[in-house]
C-alpha cells in the first residue's frame, strides 16, 4: 500500500510571507450565479478565484537565479525536473530553539542516530517543529537554520535540495544570505515553509516530489511537496 504525506502549507489570503515579499490576495473573479445568469441571488458560489501572490509563497522551492545575480540564467523553468523528484530523508532537529544554528557535525550525528545516509541526488529535510510551535505568531520569522558551513557540506554531498519548515534556510542576518549564495554556486536548491515533517521521523527513506510551476524566467515557485512511502501496511 502506498502512503502519501502532504508537506505543503495551505495558500490563502493574508497568510504569513517573508518580510518585504508580496502579500497574498485571493478574491472571487467569477461566480456560478454570474455564469448561469442568476441575478439578485442570495448565495455566491465561486467558479474562479483571482490569486495575487509572489513566487516565494507558502511551501516553495527557490530557483538558482534567486540565489544571486550571477546565476540569472538559471531560472525555475530551466532547472531539470530530476531535481524535484528524488529520494529523501528527514532529520530530527526538533530540540533546536529560535534562531539556533545547525552545523554539519550535527547533521552527521543526526544521520548516525537515525541510521540513514545522505546519498547523491537526495532531498534532505530538516525537522525543527518550528511550524507547529510558532506558525502565524511573532516568532514565526525567527526559526533555526543551517550554517553556511553546513550548506557547503551538503553541497559536497551532491544533494539535489534540502528543505526546512522555516521561512528561510539559514538564520536571517547570520547565515541566510550566504546559504543562498552557496546553493547557487554549488548547483543545488532548497524548499521553505514545509509542514508535517514530524510524520517522517524514524521512517527511513522515501520518495520526495516537489514539482514547481513552469514559470518563464521564474525565481522560484510554490510546490505541492509530498513524501511517498511504498509498500506500507
Amino acid at each position: 500500500m502506498t502512503k502519501i504525506i502532504d508537506l505543503s502549507q495551505e495558500i490563502y489570503g493574508g497568510m504569513p510571507v517573508y518580510k518585504g515579499l508580496p502579500e497574498v490576495k485571493m478574491t472571487i473573479h467569477n461566480t456560478h450565479e454570474e455564469w448561469d445568469g442568476v441575478k439578485d441571488s442570495g448565495t455566491v458560489t465561486p467558479a474562479v478565484y483571482k490569486l495575487e501572490l509572489g513566487e516565494h509563497t507558502g511551501t516553495h522551492v527557490d530557483a538558482l537565479n534567486h540565489m544571486a545575480k550571477e546565476f540569472k540564467e538559471n531560472s525555475i523553468d530551466t532547472m531539470p525536473l530530476s531535481m524535484f523528484y528524488t529520494e529523501g530523508i528527514c532529520l530530527d532537529f526538533s530540540r533546536k530553539n529560535l534562531k539556533e544554528l545547525i552545523t554539519s557535525l550535527e547533521i552527521e550525528e543526526a544521520c548516525r542516530q537515525q541510521k540513514v545516509e545522505i546519498n547523491t541526488g537526495d532531498t534532505v529535510l530538516i525537522y525543527t517543529d518550528h511550524y507547529r510551535k510558532t506558525y502565524n505568531t511573532l516568532d514565526w520569522p525567527n526559526g533555526p537554520g543551517i550554517t553556511s558551513e553546513a550548506a557547503a557540506w551538503l553541497g559536497r554531498k551532491r544533494i539535489s535540495a534540502f528543505g526546512v519548515e522555516t521561512m528561510s534556510p539559514g538564520v536571517s542576518g547570520i547565515s541566510n544570505k550566504e546559504v543562498h549564495r552557496i546553493c547557487g554556486r554549488m548547483g543545488f536548491t532548497h524548499y521553505e515553509n514545509m509542514i508535517n515533517l514530524h510524520l517522517l521521523i524514524g521512517r527511513g527513506r522515501f520518495r520526495f516530489i516537489g514539482l514547481p510551476l513552469k514559470i518563464r524566467g521564474g525565481t522560484g515557485s510554490p510546490v505541492r511537496a509530498i513524501a511517498v512511502f511504498e509498500n506500507e501496511f
